[in-house]
């Protein structure tokens, strides 16, 4: 992608440095919460805050709003596909006669406190209603790398795919998928939890497709798609499951196989419409 000259967005909090109580973060935490998401079927970043203890207050220096620097590339490269999301989504949602309000990209290393509970790097990056913050631990690099997805565009999608739930809450769909699954059984539950993690994925899509008719400083370069794609494969559950040694489990799915999460970013993508994300058409929402 080229970015460099791009937007870097103000509404960053770098928590990088900063240690929480009450959980230890590494090996051991991801394990339990892979193996546990996966048994019973739900997504990681809902029980990562029950993995160890109760929370303890976060320790100071506190926040670091705007002194990231230069050279740390991972960082300003978050920030500028922020700073690019929150333009090209106000624009969308202007046309549409709503009003956008931004969300919070939080950096962090190992362990997090958000109004959703605490939660460390095994989780990977999420989005907290309760705060409206994206948290990213900036290792989840690393994991893309491993799972064959590298490249700027992955890194890209990943974020946009959290801004898309940020959507989500603004329009109210979040908070109706919320109130369905209090009511329904657990695999209607992760049904319906798959509906909106590929919607997040086709509103990446939608951003992406923007950016790519723009011809602003942050644009689209040969084999980005083909990167996007890759990573949506990449972390389908089917995959993940394959690879974690259990036999694949549609019934416990959270997020969505690897062939519908490529398809869902790829009608994003091809259409830049919002309104071509309607994952939910049996549910009435």
């Amino acid at each position: 992608m080229r970015w460099q000259g791009g937007r870097r967005s103000t509404n960053v909090e770098d928590r990088r440095g900063r240690s929480v109580g009450g959980i230890a973060a590494g090996g051991g935490t991801a394990l339990i919460v892979l193996l546990v998401a996966l048994f019973f079927g739900v997504d990681p970043s809902d029980i990562a805050d029950r993995v160890d203890g109760e929370a303890q207050p976060e320790q100071q220096p506190p926040p670091n709003r705007t002194g990231i620097d230069s050279q740390d590339t991972n960082a300003n490269f978050a920030r500028v596909m922020k700073g690019s999301l929150e333009d090209i989504w106000s624009r969308i949602l202007a046309q549409e006669g709503a009003r956008y309000e931004p969300a919070t990209l939080v950096l962090y290393e190992q362990v997090v406190r958000s109004a959703c509970g605490t939660s460390s790097s095994a989780t990977g990056p999420f989005y907290c209603p309760g705060d409206r913050g994206i948290y990213l631990d900036l290792s989840f690099l690393r994991q893309l790398k491993q799972l064959g997805a590298p490249g700027d565009f992955a890194f890209a999608y990943v974020i946009a795919h959290e801004e898309g739930h940020h959507i989500q809450r603004l329009s109210g769909t979040e908070q109706q998928v919320r109130q369905l699954q209090s009511q329904a059984r657990l695999r209607d539950r992760n049904a319906l939890s798959v509906q909106m993690e590929l919607q997040a994925d086709c509103y990446a899509g939608v951003w992406a497709y923007h950016v790519n008719q723009g011809s602003g400083e942050v644009a689209l370069e040969a084999g980005d798609v083909e990167e996007g794609l890759r990573a949506a494969a990449a972390i389908g559950d089917d995959r993940l499951q394959d690879m974690a040694g259990q036999s694949v489990q549609p019934e416990s799915f959270t997020h969505g196989s690897s062939e519908q999460r490529a398809h869902w970013l790829l009608a994003g993508l091809e259409t830049g419409d919002p309104n071509a994300c309607n994952t939910f058409e049996h549910t009435g929402l």
